[in-house]
């Protein structure tokens, strides 16, 4: 096996069509706010954090199921574009790739809606059917928006085959506990953090704790981002906080996708733990200062420069 091969990562999750709808404030219940902007564009939480990863540098590959309509050849070509291995991406048939219709406010909050379509169709016989393959992985990166079994049998044969995972437990999804013990590195927000710290039974934990109380799930590594507050990071004994680039923010939505593409890449690169999140987070950043999941998603050159701009360390 090459180095370029021993430097592979894998991402296997989703990918929709996001229909977007920008605002001036988000509506209450019940109500219409018109004069909204619209944009169709590409996301998925697997989609953007393997474009994340692509962008940052990473040597790709993409694993995903999409639909047979119109929007699937686009979604193929631009993955190629981006120049990530599409090679285990599949078109299923009389299914719909997955959709997500976005509607965001002012300060960049959301909402979000999601038809899986396709992406329910990435199972864990897919998985077994390319596992020999999976061996050249030199980091998996997972999200939550396939199915759970799907998830839990690729995070089986990494173990197998001593290949690190990075979960990133989002949309916030119950997983065995036990499951937790074979992650390298999990990646929550602070909803999803305290969404699975309700599953240890605890619930009064300030958010400079949050990290270090995961720690109880038996993950290696566990990393919350806080936003505009940057983020913690817990391995072993050492806890460290990062702080987030100061930028105007216009849209969140692929903020957390964008941070674990780039902070995959940063890892595989070899980057100690301090300057990985500090590129994951400038990655971040920036995305979060653009419309759109992937229109956002910034590439190397963009993360290196803006890091080495600013005052934080």
């Amino acid at each position: 096996m090459d180095n370029k091969a021993k430097r592979e990562i894998w991402v296997i999750g989703s990918s929709n069509v996001d229909m977007i709808m920008k605002m001036e404030r988000l509506p209450e219940k019940g109500e219409t706010v018109t004069n909204a902007s619209f944009m169709q564009t590409f996301g998925g939480k697997g989609a953007n954090s393997a474009v994340a990863a692509a962008r940052a540098g990473g040597n790709i590959k993409f694993m995903n199921c999409m639909g047979n309509d119109v929007y699937a050849p686009l979604m193929l070509e631009m993955y190629a574009n981006e120049g990530m291995d599409v090679s285990l991406v599949r078109q299923e048939k009389d299914i719909s790739s997955g959709t997500a219709l976005v509607m965001i406010g002012d300060a960049g909050m959301n909402y979000l809606s999601v038809a899986p379509g396709a992406n329910y169709k990435l199972t864990p016989e897919l998985i077994d059917s390319v596992k020999d393959e999976m061996k050249e992985a030199s980091r998996i990166v997972l999200q939550c928006e396939i199915p759970t079994e799907t998830n839990l049998r690729i995070i089986e044969l990494a173990d197998q085959y001593g290949i690190p995972v990075q979960l990133n437990l989002a949309p916030a999804t119950e997983l065995p506990m036990s499951t937790y013990n074979l992650i390298d590195t999990l990646i929550v927000n602070e909803n999803e953090a305290r969404f699975l710290l309700d599953q240890l039974g605890k619930e009064m934990v300030p958010d400079d704790d949050l990290a270090q109380a995961l720690q109880e799930t038996g993950a290696k590594e566990v990393i919350v981002t806080l936003g505009a507050d940057g983020g913690w990071v817990v391995t072993g004994d050492k806890m460290e906080h990062f702080p987030a680039f100061p930028v105007e923010v216009v849209d969140t939505t692929a903020a957390g996708d964008t941070f674990c593409g780039a902070y995959a890449v940063a890892v595989v690169e070899g980057m100690d733990n301090h300057d990985a999140v500090h590129f994951a987070s400038a990655a971040a950043s920036l995305a979060v200062s653009k419309l759109g999941a992937i229109p956002s998603v910034p590439k190397r050159q963009e993360i290196d420069a803006f890091v080495a701009s600013s005052n934080l360390q």
